[in-house]
């Protein structure tokens, strides 16, 4: 037994274990828009919800800022997107997240939590029931730790609280998995009429559990599995989920050719208008509970 399974051992007997899962909104149209890159103040108008797909290179990050002003956090890209992370915080002028979920281990995903829940007001926290030997999970466990924080379990069935109107609910994981990515937690948002599946990096695994689960994947926007690799984003998952939006989360110039063609061609063929953080960097959604609004940052 190594030093970080002894310690992460010693901070779950603590109630830090970790878990999987979120869930998500519910709805329809769309119209592009254009997203300032030196501020982003709230929109004016109808209360709206704000998924924010923050660029954060070869990585994943979500920010959810809801009508009722309850913000989400999903994922938080890399190790060297820490300051990144608290600089976008700032620039949406977030003080407190309500719920921060860590979809999986990864450190492309976690890399930057500890940071953020070291600077940052948290309410809960959710991560699946998997772990990691390596130093970045260990810093993450130590900032909840530090910060007195007890890690909920991440899983199919958990609802979430984002104010009235919103109705969260995580799909996935149904199971236990060795394979880490299919331990992502995935996230149904709905708002009205318009609706979020953000999925992690799970794969065709848990893709065909969550079909098999019976749960309603039908989502306007997919944040597309696992960077657009063409382990995920499976035929029989894209239909079932029907989107209109896929949204990418993959930096330039990357060394595992994320996104592929086969889940470009896939997307297309299924008439999926595609966006991606690496051609236009942080991609907003909006949503009023009718019609979905779309801003990029480039």
């Amino acid at each position: 037994m190594n030093l970080l399974t002894k310690r992460f051992q010693r901070l779950a007997g603590k109630g830090l274990l970790i878990f999987s899962l979120i869930a998500a909104l519910c709805g329809c149209s769309l119209e592009p828009g254009l997203l300032n890159e030196t501020a982003a103040p709230p929109p004016q108008g109808e209360s709206l919800l704000r998924v924010i797909f923050l660029d954060v290179g070869q990585g994943a990050s979500q920010l959810l800022i809801a009508p009722s002003g309850k913000t989400m956090l999903i994922d938080a890209g890399n190790n060297d997107n820490e300051q990144t992370m608290l600089d976008y915080l700032h620039k949406y002028g977030i003080k407190r997240l309500d719920t921060v979920i860590g979809t999986h281990p990864d450190a492309d995903h976690i890399g930057g939590m500890d940071k953020v829940i070291d600077e940052t007001e948290v309410g809960n926290i959710y991560l699946p029931k998997a772990s990691s030997n390596t130093k970045t999970f260990e810093s993450l466990l130590k900032s909840i730790q530090r910060k007195g924080l007890k890690v909920k379990t991440a899983k199919a069935g958990v609802q979430l609280d984002l104010g009235e109107g919103i109705k969260i609910k995580m799909l996935a994981p149904v199971k236990s998995y060795e394979d880490s990515n299919n331990m992502s937690a995935v996230v149904k948002v709905t708002y009205g009429k318009n609706s979020f599946l953000l999925t992690g990096d799970a794969e065709s695994q848990s893709e065909k559990d969550m079909l098999a689960s019976g749960a309603d994947l039908c989502a306007d926007v997919l944040l597309v599995g696992h960077h657009g690799s063409k382990s995920s984003t499976t035929l029989a998952f894209l239909k079932a989920v029907k989107p209109r939006y896929g949204i990418i989360q993959v930096g330039k110039d990357n060394n595992y050719g994320h996104p592929t063609q086969t889940v470009l061609q896939r997307l297309k063929k299924q008439g999926v208008e595609v966006y991606r953080n690496d051609l236009q960097g942080t991609i907003e959604v909006d949503s009023d509970g009718t019609k979905l609004t779309i801003q990029t940052e480039r």
